[in-house]
C-alpha cells in the first residue's frame, strides 16, 4: 500500500517552469478567461453564446451552409452528444435544422436556416467590434503575426497529438508486445 513495487514504471519527474515560463503560462490562462468573459457578455446583447456563434460561423461558411454532425462536432471540439445538446437550443429557437443528406440518408446534417444568418448577421458587427476593442486593437502587427504564429504552432501540435493518439496501435506504443 502506497509502495511503488519494482514492476511499477517510474513516472518521469516534471520539467516545473521556469519563472519567465510560469509568467507566460499565468498570463495566458488569466488573458482568455477575460477574454472570452467579455466576448460572452458582448455577445448576450444578440441572444447568442460564442458557442452559438461558432455554430452560426462553421455553418455560414459551408457549402450549401449545412454540415456533417459529426464533421461539426470534430470542428468544435465537441462529442456527438456534446454537439446535440449545443443544437438542441439553436434548433428550437429555428437558427439551425437537422436534417437528412440527399445524398446518403444515414448522414445527419445541421444547416443554417434563413433565421440562423439573420441572427448572425445582426450579431457579427458587435462581435468585430468585441474582438478588436478587446483584442486585435491592443496589438501591433508584429505582435499580431506573432500570436497567430504561436496559435498556429500550438494547435498544429495539439491536433497532431490528437491523431497520434487515434492511431491504431497508439495505446500500445512503447509496449512491448
Amino acid at each position: 500500500m502506497g509502495v511503488v513495487s519494482d514492476n511499477e514504471p517510474s513516472r518521469p519527474q516534471p520539467r516545473w517552469l521556469d519563472e519567465e515560463e510560469q509568467a507566460a503560462w499565468r498570463a495566458f490562462i488569466e488573458s482568455v478567461g477575460d477574454l472570452f468573459s467579455a466576448f460572452e457578455t458582448d455577445l448576450a446583447d444578440s441572444g447568442l453564446t460564442m458557442g452559438d456563434y461558432q455554430v452560426l460561423v462553421y455553418l455560414s461558411e459551408a457549402d450549401d451552409q449545412a454540415l456533417r454532425m459529426c464533421d461539426l462536432a470534430r470542428m468544435l471540439q465537441l462529442s456527438p452528444s456534446g454537439l446535440t445538446r449545443r443544437l438542441d437550443g439553436m434548433v428550437t429557437s429555428g437558427w439551425v435544422q437537422r436534417r437528412h443528406s440527399q445524398v446518403d440518408r444515414r448522414v445527419m446534417l445541421a444547416e443554417l436556416t434563413a433565421a440562423g444568418r439573420e441572427v448572425l448577421e445582426r450579431a457579427a458587427p458587435q462581435h468585430v467590434h468585441s474582438v478588436r476593442a478587446h483584442l486585435i486593437d491592443r496589438l501591433d502587427r508584429t505582435q499580431i503575426r506573432t500570436l497567430a504564429e504561436i496559435f498556429t504552432a500550438v494547435g498544429d501540435g495539439l491536433r497532431g497529438d490528437a491523431d497520434d493518439a487515434r492511431r491504431p496501435g497508439a495505446a500500445l506504443s512503447g509496449s512491448v508486445a
